[in-house]
């Protein structure tokens, strides 16, 4: 499509540390990309630059980990991850061997990882391909903006998106990506 002619082509990777992955997911949650990049560099700050074992975030005072900027809920959610990965496991070849239903489903079994962040593992870290998220609201923001959707009834907004990115399929992550990509160039041209 021409509105994406200008943006980047966006390659996906694997990820092999999937609960830092997700403790990303739960620390960008609801921030500002600029907030959220300064608290996660505080999170690894915590433990030398380096990317945590579980059982160092287990051991992670809650006050420390609040310190950073996360709330109690944030900071207990990523200590949920680390219990689960250390319990039931977390490893990229575990889930790769899934399929995404079985991968929402156990994951999904963590207290404070949605459906919204468990997308976000299946595209950023595990590299699927047909992901749609619907729910984003910038996702959402983006397709009603392109499409000249109403966005009137969020329950309808909704049912139309789904729709239009069939077309995309079996590539919807991309199409997600580009969206996002494209929002954020909106946003960025009305604060010049």
């Amino acid at each position: 499509m021409t509105m994406f002619a200008n943006l980047e082509p966006y390659e996906l990777k694997l990820r092999d540390n999937i609960p830092l992955a997700l403790y990303t997911s739960i620390i960008n949650q609801q921030l500002s990309t600029k907030v959220a990049d300064v608290t996660y560099k505080r999170f690894l700050n915590l433990y030398g630059g380096l990317e945590p074992a579980p059982q160092q975030v287990i051991d992670t005072p809650m006050e420390q980990l609040r310190s950073i900027g996360l709330s109690a809920s944030k900071a207990g959610y990523i200590k949920n991850v680390a219990q689960y990965d250390i319990d039931q496991g977390l490893s990229a070849g575990k889930l790769n061997g899934m399929t995404e239903e079985e991968i929402y489903k156990y994951v999904g079994e963590i207290k404070g990882i949605g459906q919204w962040t468990i997308h976000i593992l299946l595209m950023f870290s595990l590299g699927r391909e047909d992901v749609f998220v619907a729910d984003d609201l910038g996702i959402q923001n983006a397709m009603a903006m392109l499409f000249g959707l109403d966005k009137t009834s969020r329950k309808k907004l909704r049912a139309d998106i789904i729709v239009l990115a069939e077309q995309w399929r079996p590539y919807r992550t991309y199409l997600c990506v580009h969206l996002w990509q494209w929002i954020n160039s909106q946003q960025k041209t009305k604060t010049a």
